[in-house]
């Protein structure tokens, strides 16, 4: 069996993950793709992954491509997680996690309703007939929020309390999980934020506006095997556990993908991982770098083993949900923290000694970063322990 060793698979992650200066370029929706897809429950993450790879490019940018371009699109997929994805990868995602989502966001929300006693009878007929009516109104408004959406349906007022038995639940109307529902469907979509590139206060608008022709239908385990293909090309190599972790399907699913690709099995430091069978040739390591990434950044979010990277920072870094929040990079590996204050200055805390050249390297991305940022604030939604010490 072929080893593979914890400085190879860096060395990948630097090329791959366009983390070393000298593979900083290209377009927005080109590094997305090459990261498979940008963590976005944070919106900021979107803008700060790109910052940290994307050489020149400008929040501006980032907001041309989403908005205006519409290269990249907002979606629910692994993991009921919310990404940026280019959009040739949409119909992939859609069939592999979000119809999936859809179903089992409508199968929830109708037993809530049933519970309720709603819909007389037929909670999930009921719910359909809502969402046929959401989805007119907002192909009429061309784009909408959910308040203003609930003006033009009356039964998105409709309140449901989910626990009626529990003192801290509390009644809610249920714009937001027919919106949900509409979005994991393929029939709506997330535009522009009110606010900020920061904001998540987001607005609505018909998918037809993003892919004038919908979204193209794949097979389920097609789009399956195609989605661990490219996982596998910026990840891998790694153990299947991995795979299984980071698309949130069954292992029964996983491995079913896995024997559709051409794979070879390889020694990762005593765990066997998977690799293309065509991607055995060593990756030439670039010179040492430093990189600032951002809260829930795709890199160290891409793997559930991260020992090789990550060392033993995690308990730093990590909310106790598994969110990993803004990390200090040198090499290939996380050796500290950073934050931003709220005047704006981007600090950060090294957790093992790296070099007074490397803390130089540090110092230079840590400005870059204050410079993307501009008059933006942006606190972390996941918020970790050294990201709250650093802006006590």
């Amino acid at each position: 069996m072929r080893s593979i060793d914890a400085a190879q698979r860096r060395a990948r992650l630097a090329v791959r993950h366009r983390l070393s200066p000298t593979e900083r370029s290209g377009r927005v929706a080109e590094i997305a793709g090459s990261l498979v897809a940008l963590h976005a429950t944070d919106p900021a993450t979107v803008f700060l992954a790109v910052a940290a790879r994307g050489g020149d490019l400008t929040p501006a940018e980032v907001e041309q491509a989403l908005y205006e371009d519409r290269t990249l699109l907002r979606m629910l997929a692994m993991r009921r997680t919310m990404f940026v994805v280019p959009v040739d990868l949409v119909p992939v995602l859609q069939a592999s996690c979000a119809d999936a989502l859809a179903h089992k966001q409508r199968r929830t929300y109708s037993r809530y309703l049933h519970q309720a006693g709603i819909g007389d009878g037929d909670a999930l007929g009921w719910l359909g007939q809502v969402e046929a009516e959401t989805h007119q109104a907002l192909l009429a408004r061309g784009a909408a929020t959910g308040t203003q959406l609930s003006k033009d349906v009356a039964r998105l007022r409709t309140k449901v309390n989910t626990a009626p038995d529990k003192a801290y639940s509390k009644p809610t109307n249920i714009t937001t999980w027919v919106l949900v529902t509409l979005g994991c469907e393929g029939r709506i979509v997330r535009g522009r934020p009110n606010g900020s590139w920061a904001s998540s206060q987001y607005t609505w608008a018909p998918i037809e506006s993003w892919l004038p022709e919908g979204i193209a239908t794949v097979p389920a385990a097609e789009a399956r095997v195609e989605l661990i293909r490219r996982w596998l090309r910026t990840f891998g190599p790694a153990p299947v556990a991995d795979i299984t972790w980071w698309t949130g399907w069954t292992l029964r699913d996983v491995r079913s993908a896995l024997d559709a690709l051409d794979l070879v099995e390889v020694d990762l430091d005593g765990t066997v991982g998977v690799l293309l069978a065509d991607d055995l040739e060593p990756v030439l390591a670039p010179r040492p770098w430093a990189a600032l990434l951002p809260a829930l950044d795709p890199t160290p979010m891409g793997w559930q083993s991260r020992d090789w990277f990550l060392g033993s920072h995690g308990p730093h870094l990590f909310d106790r949900n598994g969110n990993i929040g803004p990390t200090v990079w040198w090499d290939g590996r996380i050796v500290g923290g950073w934050a931003q204050r709220k005047d704006g200055e981007i600090v950060w805390r090294l957790l093992e000694d790296v070099g007074a050249d490397a803390e130089a390297l540090i110092a230079t991305e840590a400005q870059r970063t204050a410079e993307w940022f501009g008059d933006v604030r942006a606190i972390p939604r996941f918020r970790t322990p050294l990201e709250r010490e650093l802006t006590a």
